[in-house]
């Protein structure tokens, strides 16, 4: 008899638990939507404002407003940029030779703190280009 029960209630026990997780799936899925449906009434207010439309107008079709100049980046080839172009590697653009700013500062600090034993003597005359002589 215990062994009928048992076998009534596991079966009865494993379909409530089945039950419970297809619930809570379904709750979880609802609570995205309504997320997704308050995000959406979040973007239907944001184009109520004309401000919102007429920055979306400069992004999205290239308006511009009376009085102003409108510039667009084009690349090597001559060709416009679209809003999706990414900006190129910085080290790769810059010259790996030529130091930056605080680079050179430092290496000026580094000098004054030890300054070189060595000095090279003046040049007794000073010659001028021939450029500037021909004249």
């Amino acid at each position: 008899m215990l062994a009928v029960l048992a076998v009534s209630y596991a079966s009865s026990l494993r379909a409530y638990l089945q039950q419970r997780g297809s619930i809570d799936a379904l709750e979880a899925q609802i609570a995205q939507r309504e997320e997704k449906i308050d995000d959406l009434k979040d973007e239907k207010k944001r184009w109520e404002d004309p401000a919102y439309v007429a920055q979306q107008a400069r992004a999205r079709f290239g308006y511009v407003a009376k009085g102003e100049t409108p510039f667009v980046v084009v690349d090597a080839d001559g060709n416009p940029l679209d809003a999706s172009a990414e900006l190129g590697d910085p080290a790769q653009v810059a010259d790996p030779d030529r130091q930056t700013w605080y680079e050179d500062a430092w290496e000026s600090m580094k000098i004054a703190g030890d300054p070189p034993t060595k000095v090279r003597a003046p040049k007794d005359q000073i010659k001028a280009p021939k450029e500037d002589l021909a004249q």
